[in-house]
């Protein structure tokens, strides 16, 4: 009886002690890997037919959820990652365009929100929204661990002599052998992230550059793309020098190095999804994939001859659905659904309220997001989005706005007459066929619409006159 007792006992006590580590191990780590214009038809998940097969992120849909109608922050770098990071779309965001201005310390993050919760922060790849020794920098922005490009510019350079590291608290530049791979050294540095803090819960951001120009890859991702003579097996190919853009290292094959970079970010989620199964976090880890604007036409990429964009019109730098309609995949087996396909209209702004809402963390008011966690567990999505809005100025300055199947394009060359166009997306996914005339009372819903959703911006930068 007394040996019973102590038995009983003893138990209770493990139970106990035990109690506090699973209540932590309860709280769900999150993975969000972004892929650098990468295009909605550049995964064989969303186009079967595309050149270059993607099995592994494929199985982020087969064993999670797929959506069809997710959308970037803009159809740029910075600004999307803007979006993505403080919850406001581009008609209110801080930063709406690309450039060296930094966030504010008054900017809140995804990442402090999530850092302020208890979580341990980390990102590897490309940040894009401020230098080190800024109110910008990296650990100024909530994050514990980062490594790797801080600006746009320099992350055109896939071998280079420097990356920058969070090092006691302070960003801080890395010497580099210029013969390593970035893209190698980012992804090695997140997995030690991952394998560091697996008894904890943490966020890892891994805005990774891949495909984005320059096309370059090691050799040995470029191999399966050749013939035994060295030649392309993906004809025909127009070689690409440095007289057409100094920044993007010439490429003589740029089918073969850019279907190599897809095969390498395959790879790279490949490692990551083996790892979060060798460590048991399976079952307690969000894993979301997507990219942060359209397919790019730089340093050589052919988007026509890949299908990048797939059924939809447009690339970088464009407002069509080509340029900022963006993959989602969204994997935590137990949590999110296998095999599901849903089409629910949502946004990088999104992302914010959304990974609060699974963290359990306090969402900050006055942003444009809203949480879409009933979405990702495929329940009923109560709260919709009246519109979502976009701008942008390059060349001419552009406006968009979605409201479910109607897509609005409001473009503005400097000088001459504005051009609007509406487009029903249920029969016109490709925006082909321009029917403003047809339907004038729409025309000016949007129009108005589009002028309610933006306040003028900030910073002077971004001021646009477009008259």
């Amino acid at each position: 009886m007394t040996t019973r007792m102590f038995l009983t006992g003893l138990c209770l006590l493990l139970l106990i002690q035990a109690a506090p580590a699973q209540q932590k191990q309860q709280r769900p780590n999150i993975i969000f890997i972004i892929a650098d214009d990468l295009g909605y038809g550049n995964l064989t998940a969303y186009n079967p037919q595309h050149k270059v097969p993607t099995p592994h992120i494929d199985r982020l849909a087969k064993e999670g959820t797929k959506f069809t109608r997710f959308y970037s922050g803009s159809t740029v770098c910075a600004p999307s990652r803007c979006a993505l990071m403080t919850g406001k779309h581009m008609g209110h965001a801080y930063i709406r365009g690309n450039s060296r201005a930094p966030l504010r310390l008054q900017d809140t993050t995804l990442a402090a929100r999530l850092h302020n919760n208890g979580y341990t922060t980390g990102m590897f790849g490309k940040w894009g929204l401020g230098e080190e020794n800024t109110t910008g920098a990296p650990e100024n922005q909530g994050f514990d661990a980062f490594y790797g490009y801080l600006n746009q510019t320099h992350a055109h350079h896939y071998y280079t002599n420097r990356l920058f590291e969070i090092q006691n608290g302070k960003t801080v530049r890395v010497e580099l052998d210029s013969t390593e791979y970035t893209d190698e050294l980012i992804v090695r540095k997140a997995l030690a992230f991952i394998k560091e803090n697996r008894e904890k819960p943490f966020f890892l951001y891994m805005p990774l550059t891949i495909p984005h120009a320059e096309l370059h890859v090691p050799q040995q991702y470029v191999q399966p793309w050749l013939h035994a003579d060295g030649s392309s097996r993906l004809q025909p190919e127009k070689p690409f020098g440095t007289s057409e853009v100094k920044s993007y290292h010439p490429q003589k094959q740029p089918h073969a190095a850019f279907a190599g970079m897809i095969g390498k970010l395959d790879e790279d989620v490949a490692r990551v999804l083996a790892l979060i199964k060798e460590l048991g976090l399976d079952n307690n880890t969000y894993i979301f994939f997507t990219s942060d604007n359209g397919p790019h036409k730089e340093g050589g990429a052919d988007p026509e001859y890949f299908d990048s964009n797939g059924p939809l019109r447009g690339i970088k730098r464009d407002l069509y659905e080509g340029g900022i309609r963006v993959p989602l995949l969204v994997r935590a087996p137990g949590k999110i659904p296998a095999g599901v396909v849903r089409n629910d209209i949502w946004a990088f702004w999104d992302m914010l309220p959304t990974l609060c809402g699974l963290t359990n963390t306090p969402a900050p008011a006055g942003i444009d997001g809203i949480s879409f966690t009933n979405a990702l567990h495929n329940k009923q999505q109560a709260q919709q989005h009246s519109h979502l809005y976009w701008q942008f100025n390059e060349k001419l300055y552009k406006e968009a706005v979605v409201q479910g199947n109607w897509k609005l394009v409001r473009l503005k060359p400097k000088g001459k007459p504005e051009i609007v166009e509406l487009y029903d997306l249920r029969k016109d996914i490709g925006e082909t066929n321009n029917i403003a005339q047809q339907h004038p009372a729409k025309v000016k819903e949007l129009y108005t619409l589009a002028q309610q959703s933006k306040t003028p911006a900030e910073l002077e930068v971004f001021n646009w006159k477009t008259e």
